[in-house]
C-alpha cells in the first residue's frame, strides 16, 4: 500500500486551503485558535460559507446535494479546514443523520429533512443516551408505543448527554417498541422526532469546564408520526450501528490533534517556551504517536482496502485519537503554567473582537484541558471500545 497522494489528491488539498483562507471569517479564526467557545451563529455562518461552494456535507453524494468525495478527499477537506482555524463540523444531522437517512431513509423522509440540514435550518439532537444506558445502549428504556390507529408512537423516557440540544429544534432517537424481544437489541427503533413537541422538556447539564453545552431530554408522551420512523419497525439497532461507525471513527480527530499541535507550538513561542528541550521532546512524541493513527486512518481510506473488523478498526481509531487528544491538552495546560490554573468559565467566551493575546488565550486553557476528558467517554467509553476489540481479535484468533 502507497501512503502518499497522488499529484490530484494534492492539487484538492490546495484549493480546501486556498478556500478556507479566503473565506473564514478573522473572528471566528481567531476564536478557534485561542480556544474559546463558539455559539450557534459562529457555527451557523461558516456552515453557509461551505454550503455556497457546495462542501458542508463532505460525505453524502452529489444526488443529495453534497460533493460526492471519495474518502481521501474527506479525509483532506477535514485536515485543512481544522488546520487553517476552520471550526469542526459538529452538527449531528450532517455527519450523522444525513448519511443514515440516505442509506434507510424513504424519499419522502429525505426530501422532507436533508434540504433543511444543508441549509442550517435544522439542526438535530442526538437521543441515545439514558441515565442507565450509556455505553450500553443496548438497555434503554424509553419506549415507543403505536395509537390504537397506527398513526402516532407514544414516546416515553429519559435521554441524557444530549449534546448541543438547546440549538436543535429535531432529535433523532433509539426507542424501545418490543420489550419482549428475545434479544434486546432485536426490540428497538429509530425514531425522529419534533424537539419542540408537547411533552419535551430540555435541561442543561453544568459540565467541568462551565460550559452547558450537554443536556438532559425528558420525554413524557410524545406524539411522533408514524412515517417518521427510519430503517424498519424493531431495525433501529442496525441502523444505529451504522451511525455510531461513523461517529466513532470521526472522533478520532487527527485533524483536530493537528490544530492543537500547532497551538501549543505557537504558544509555547509567545511565552518563551520554544527552547525547552524537555517540551520539545513531549511534542515531538505526540507527533510521532499521531503519525501512527493517521497511517492507521489511511489504511482503511486507501483504495481496496478491505477490513474483516471494520467496526474493530473504528473503536481503535476512536480510543486512540481521544487519548492523544486529551494528553495534547493537558500539554497545553503545562505549557500555560501557573497561569493557567485559576479556572476562569467565561473566558473561554471572549469574542476576540480585535488581535488575539496570549493572556486571553491562557484563561481558556483549563476549560478546554477539562471539557476533553469527556472524549474518551462519549460515542462509547474507551473501556467499551477495549472489549469491542479484545473479541474481535479473540474471534479471528481464539
Amino acid at each position: 500500500m502507497r501512503l502518499h497522494f497522488t499529484a490530484e489528491q494534492e492539487a484538492f488539498r490546495a484549493e480546501v486551503r486556498r478556500f478556507v483562507s479566503e473565506n473564514l471569517p478573522a473572528q471566528i479564526r481567531r476564536k478557534v485558535e485561542s480556544g474559546a467557545k463558539l455559539d450557534k451563529s459562529d457555527y451557523v455562518t461558516w456552515f453557509q460559507i461551505l454550503e455556497s461552494r457546495g462542501w458542508l456535507t463532505p460525505s453524502w453524494p452529489s444526488s443529495h446535494g453534497g460533493p460526492g468525495w471519495d474518502p481521501v478527499q474527506r479525509y483532506l477537506f477535514d485536515e485543512e479546514t481544522l488546520a487553517g482555524g476552520a471550526p469542526r463540523i459538529i452538527a449531528s444531522g450532517i455527519l450523522m443523520l444525513g448519511p443514515v437517512l440516505i442509506a434507510y431513509g424513504t424519499p419522502q423522509q429525505q426530501a422532507a429533512y436533508l434540504p433543511d440540514i444543508r441549509a442550517s435550518r435544522t439542526w438535530w439532537a442526538q437521543g441515545f443516551s439514558e441515565p442507565e444506558a450509556g455505553s450500553d445502549l443496548a438497555s434503554l428504556r424509553t419506549r415507543a408505543e403505536l395509537t390504537p390507529d397506527g398513526r402516532h408512537f407514544v414516546v416515553t423516557g429519559h435521554k441524557i448527554w444530549t449534546s448541543y440540544a438547546q440549538w436543535c429544534s429535531m432529535m433523532f432517537a433509539l426507542v424501545r417498541t418490543d420489550p419482549q424481544a428475545a434479544r434486546p437489541q432485536e426490540g428497538i427503533s429509530f425514531l425522529l422526532l419534533d424537539m419542540q413537541a408537547p411533552g419535551v422538556t430540555v435541561r442543561p447539564i453544568r459540565s467541568l469546564d462551565g460550559g452547558s453545552d450537554l443536556n438532559e431530554v425528558f420525554l413524557d408522551q410524545v406524539h411522533v408520526p408514524a412515517e417518521n420512523l427510519v430503517g424498519g419497525l424493531h431495525q433501529g439497532w442496525t441502523v444505529a450501528k451504522t451511525l455510531l461507525g461513523l461517529e466513532r471513527t470521526g472522533i478520532a480527530g487527527i485533524g483536530w490533534c493537528k490544530q492543537q499541535l500547532t497551538r501549543a507550538r505557537r504558544l509555547a513561542g509567545e511565552l518563551g517556551l520554544a527552547g525547552d528541550p524537555l517540551l520539545q521532546a513531549r511534542l515531538a512524541q505526540f507527533e510521532i504517536e499521531l503519525m501512527a493513527l493517521e497511517v492507521t486512518a489511511l489504511r482503511m481510506l486507501a483504495q481496496g482496502q478491505r477490513s474483516a473488523w471494520p467496526q474493530a478498526q473504528a473503536s481503535m481509531l476512536k480510543l486512540r485519537g481521544t487519548e492523544l487528544r486529551q494528553a495534547i491538552y493537558e500539554c497545553l495546560l503545562d505549557i500555560g503554567g501557573p497561569q493557567a490554573l485559576p479556572f476562569d468559565a467565561q473566558a473561554q467566551y471572549l469574542d476576540f473582537d480585535g488581535e488575539r493575546a496570549s493572556p486571553a488565550e491562557i484563561g481558556t486553557l483549563a476549560p478546554n484541558a477539562l471539557d476533553a476528558r469527556k472524549l474518551s467517554i462519549y460515542g462509547g467509553s474507551n473501556e467499551v471500545q477495549r472489549n469491542l476489540l479484545a473479541q474481535a481479535v479473540l474471534a479471528a484468533y481464539g
